[in-house]
């Protein structure tokens, strides 16, 4: 009788500990991700971030004397969409002195050349400090599209950007950076990558340019959170890249 209640209890401990082991499990799996990762600021020490008309009106130069070196703003979507609050938003960094980017987010289901053209027109006489943004997610986009069309008409797009003087860098996580940038874009003369990342180190034996890594920082300027964003270099590093992206000199 003994050695049969021990028994049961054991039994009972060791299923205890199973369904313990499998629920902890489960949470890692289901629970939501952090969209929020510090960053050394004595490694990292320049700041930015993106922004587009969800974060309404903007006081830039509360946001410069935050210390926010620059932002990217969005300019254009698909084949005809236009931010309606790039052109305040463009003056408002520019007169806070603020290094000034614009970024259009890419439509699975749109021709690769006419996205181009559309950002083209949508930033037509603007000055830019900072390479144009392609943001390449699946998210926001129609699901079922294969690879190779998005490739193609990815492709297409940086093609006409780079035939009409631009330089470009591509924005995405890390499955889009594995789906649709990593093993594509990897030539000399190719965009950069800025990757959306909330792991220290960002990526792992892969090179990035910038590094978004909040979703929920509290800037002053800005109601509301904003995505934070940091540049691989140190300030000196940061002046060299301006000087070879920078279309307003």
């Amino acid at each position: 009788m003994k050695n049969s209640t021990a028994r049961n209890l054991a039994i009972a401990l060791v299923a205890l500990t199973g369904l313990s082991v499998a629920a902890i499990a489960t949470y890692r799996i289901i629970r939501p991700r952090e969209s929020h990762v510090e960053v050394d600021r004595a490694k990292y020490p320049i700041a930015g971030i993106d922004i587009s008309a969800h974060n309404g009106l903007l006081d830039f130069d509360s946001i410069a004397a935050a210390g926010i070196s620059f932002v990217y703003m969005k300019a254009s979507e698909g084949e005809g969409f236009r931010d309606k609050a790039f052109v305040n938003n463009y003056a408002g960094a520019k007169l806070a002195g603020i290094q000034v980017g614009a970024y259009h987010f890419f439509r699975f289901d749109c021709d690769g050349r006419r996205q181009a053209l559309n950002f083209m027109e949508a930033t037509k006489g603007c000055q830019f400090d900072l390479p144009v943004a392609i943001d390449v997610e699946e998210s926001g986009n129609p699901p079922g599209f294969v690879t190779e069309t998005v490739i193609g008409r990815l492709e297409a797009m940086v093609a006409h950007l780079h035939a009409a003087g631009f330089k470009v860098i591509i924005y995405t996580n890390k499955n889009g950076d594995a789906r649709f940038v990593r093993d594509v874009f990897d030539h000399p003369g190719d965009p950069e990558l800025w990757i959306c990342s909330f792991t220290d180190p960002p990526l792992a034996h892969r090179d990035w340019k910038l590094w978004q890594h909040s979703h929920r920082s509290r800037v002053p300027g800005i109601k509301g959170n904003v995505d934070l964003n940091t540049f691989n270099g140190d300030s000196a590093q940061w002046q060299s890249w301006l000087k070879i992206h920078s279309s307003a000199q």
